[in-house]
C-alpha cells in the first residue's frame, strides 16, 4: 500500500515493538507529529522540556528495560540539542534510535533556515547514521538502524529525514521484527586459552563491566565465579551484573573503590576482564595496573582488545555464549587461601563515613534500606555518583543507571523519566548534586506534565563537589569556579513545576522525607543540605597506581 513518509516511520516504529517516544516538535518533524497524534493509542509520545532530556530518556528507557529506546527531535537546534545525550548513550553501549527531520531535499546544503548537517555531526558518536533522501529507502533503513543498535557491542544510531520525504509516498509492506541473536561463533583455541589460564591460576580476581549488564549475563556470571572461586569487583557500568551482597564481591576498583579491590587486583596473579574497557578512572597508571598479573579479557568488540591495558589472552564473543561455554568445561577450582586474604582486607578496609550528620553516604545508605535494595538508582555524575555506587547494593542488573564514560552532568533527571515509563511498576530515583540538577531541572515539569512519580533527591553541598574536591586536594585550595552559594531555593522551584519539594538537613528529616516520598505517587525533589567539603573516600590520586590509594585517615595521618 501506498503510504507517505510520515506514516512509514510510525508504521516501522510499531513494527519494532516500540510503545513510546521521547521528543520536542518542530517545523521539519511536522509530518511525522501529525502522524503520531494519529496513533497517540498505540505510541506514547513523552514531551520533555528540552531536546536534549528526551536523548537521555530515551537512554534510560533503554538501559532500564533492554529494549532500544526512541527520541524524536526537529531540524537545527532542536537536532543539536539531542548530541550530548547521543554522545552518553554512545560512549556507554547505549542502543538508541534518534529521529531527525531536515529541510526539504532541494534546501539542503544552502544554510537554510534550521538547517544542519546533523548526519556529519553525530558521525563520531553513532554507530552508524543516514540521511534519508528517497522515501522508496526509508523503511529499509528504518530497520537496519535498530537491527544495529542491538547487534554486537549496542549503539545508537540516527536517521536524519528532510521534510519532503516525510511528505512523499512509497509502497510500504510491513515486515516481521528482526531477531538479532548473538554470534555464537566463538574461536576454539581462545576457550582452551582461557580455560588453561583459569586452571594455572593461584590467586584469580574478577573484574566485571557494563558489558556483562548488556548481554544480559548475570545468571552465567554468577555460576562462572562461583566455578573459578575468585573474588569480584566491577566498574561504575557493571553494578548489578554480580550481586553486590554476595561475599565474594569486594566493591567498585579504580579511583574511587575501596582498598580491598584495588589492593586485590595489584596483587592477584590471574584478572579476568568480563565486559570491561579498562577506562583511565579504572586503572590509574595504565602501566602499573595488575602488574603481577596475567590478564584474560572476555568482549565483543575485538578494537577494545589491548586498546588501553596490554592483556595476556582474549575470547571475542557475546559474554553470555562465551560464560556459558566455559560453564560448560570449567571445573571447579578452589582458592580458600587466597579468598581468606581478601575476606581479610574486606575487615580491615571498610568504608565508612562520619555517621551523626546528614552525607551523601547516609543519604544513599537511607534510600538502599528504604527500599530494601528493590530500586532502580539513577545519578547525575560527581561526588553523589560515587556514593551511590559504593554504598548501595546492587543486587540485579540494569539498576544503576548512570554515564559512566562521558561522564554528563544533567543525564540522570531525563533518564529517570525514560526508567520510570519503562519500568512503571518500579520505585525511581534519581540522585543529584545541585549543580548537576541545575543543568536539567527543567524536566520536573516533564515529570509533572506526565504524572510520573519520580523521586528526585538532591545532594546539595553548594559546590561542585566532586571539582572542589580535586581543587582541595591538588589545587591548594583554590576554589575557582566552584562555589555555588547564591539564592537558589529548590523547594521553590520544584513547587513552581507543580511537584512537591521539601529540605532536609538532618538524618531523621530525609528519613521521614523519602518514606513519604516512596507513597506520594507524584514527582518529588528532596534538598539533601550536606558540608561543602564532604569527600568521596578511598581515592587514588590522578597519575598514580591503585594500591595507592588514600582515605581521609590517611591524609591525617601523613600530616
Amino acid at each position: 500500500m501506498q503510504l507517505t513518509g510520515a506514516e512509514i516511520v510510525i508504521e516501522c516504529l510499531k513494527e519494532q515493538g516500540v510503545d513510546t517516544v521521547f521528543g520536542y516538535p518542530g517545523g521539519a518533524i511536522l509530518n511525522v507529529y501529525d502522524e503520531l497524534y494519529k496513533h497517540s493509542d498505540e505510541i506514547t509520545h513523552i514531551l520533555t522540556s528540552h531536546e536534549q532530556g528526551a536523548a537521555h530518556a530515551a537512554d534510560g528507557y533503554a538501559r532500564a528495560t533492554g529494549k532500544v529506546g526512541v527520541c524524536l527531535a526537529t531540524s537545527g537546534p532542536g537536532a543539536t540539542n539531542l548530541v550530548t545525550g547521543i554522545a552518553t548513550a554512545y560512549m556507554d553501549s547505549i542502543p538508541i534510535v534518534a529521529i531527525t527531520c531536515n529541510v526539504g531535499v532541494s534546501l539542503l546544503g544552502k544554510d537554510s533556515f534550521q538547517e544542519i548537517d546533523i548526519s556529519g555531526i553525530t558521525m563520531p558518536i553513532t554507530k552508524h547514521n543516514y540521511i534519508v533522501k528517497d522515501v522508496n529507502q526509508l523503511a529499509d533503513t528504518i530497520r537496519k538502524a535498530f537491527v544495529i543498535a542491538k547487534k554486537g557491542r549496542p549503539g545508537p544510531v540516527l536517521i536524519d529525514i528532510p521534510k519532503d520525504v516525510t511528505a512523499n509516498k512509497a509502497e510500504y509492506m510491513k515486515s516481521d521484527i528482526s531477531q538479532v541473536l548473538p554470534s555464537q561463533d566463538i574461536c576454539e583455541a581462545d576457550i582452551l586459552s582461557a580455560l588453561k589460564m583459569i586452571k594455572d591460576a593461584k590467586k584469580p580476581y574478577i573484574f566485571v563491566g557494563g558489558g556483562a549488564v548488556l548481554s544480559d549475563a548475570s545468571k552465567e556470571l554468577y555460576t562462572f565465579v562461583k566455578k573459578v572461586d575468585a573474588p569480584v569487583t566491577d566498574s561504575l557500568m557493571g553494578k548489578g551484573a554480580f550481586p553486590g551482597t554476595d561475599p565474594l564481591y569486594t566493591g567498585m576498583l579504580g579511583m574511587h573503590g575501596t582498598k580491598t579491590s584495588n589492593y586485590g587486583v595489584s596483587e592477584c596473579d590471574l584478572l579476568i576482564v568480563v565486559g570491561a574497557r579498562f577506562s583511565d578512572r579504572v586503572t590509574g597508571n595504565a602501566k602499573k595496573f595488575a602488574k603481577n598479573a596475567k590478564i584474560l579479557q572476555i568482549d565483543v568488540d575485538v578494537a577494545e582488545m589491548n586498546k588501553n591495558v596490554l592483556i595476556t589472552e582474549g575470547v571475542v564473543g557475546d559474554i553470555k555464549v562465551v560464560l556459558e561455554i566455559l560453564n560448560q568445561r570449567l571445573e571447579q577450582q578452589n582458592h580458600p587461601e587466597w579468598i581468606e586474604k581478601i575476606m581479610a582486607y574486606k575487615e580491615k578496609y571498610p568504608l565508612s563515613y562520619h555517621p551523626d550528620v546528614l552525607t551523601g553516604p547516609y543519604v544513599v545508605e537511607e534510600i538502599y534500606r528504604q527500599t530494601r535494595g528493590d530500586a532502580i538508582i539513577v545519578t547525575e555524575v560527581g561526588q553523589h555518583q560515587m556514593w551511590a555506587a559504593q554504598y548501595y547494593k546492587y543486587t540485579k542488573p540494569r539498576t544503576l543507571l548512570t554515564s559512566g564514560g562521558l561522564g554528563t552532568m544533567g543525564y540522570g533527571l531525563g533518564a529517570s523519566l525514560g526508567a520510570k515509563v519503562g519500568k512503571p511498576d518500579k520505585t525511581v530515583v534519581n540522585i543529584a548534586g545541585d549543580g548537576c540538577f541545575r543543568m536539567n531541572m527543567n524536566e520536573i515539569a516533564t515529570a509533572v506534565r506526565h504524572n510520573i512519580p519520580v523521586i528526585q533527591v538532591v545532594i546539595n553541598n553548594h559546590v561542585l563537589g566532586m571539582v572542589r574536591q580535586w581543587q582541595n586536594l591538588f589545587y591548594g585550595q583554590r576554589y575557582s569556579a566552584t562555589v555555588l552559594n547564591d539564592a537558589v531555593d529548590f523547594v521553590k522551584l520544584a513547587e513552581a513545576m507543580g511537584a512537591e519539594g521539601v529540605r532536609v538537613t538532618t538524618q531523621e528529616e530525609f528519613q521521614q522525607a523519602f518514606a513519604r516520598a516512596l507513597t506520594l505517587g507524584k514527582p518529588i525533589v528532596i534538598d539533601c543540605q550536606i558540608d561543602s567539603d564532604d569527600k568521596v573516600w578511598p581515592m587514588v590520586a590522578p597519575g598514580a597506581p591503585i594500591n595507592e590509594a588514600f582515605d581521609e585517615k590517611d591524609l591525617e595521618d601523613r600530616k
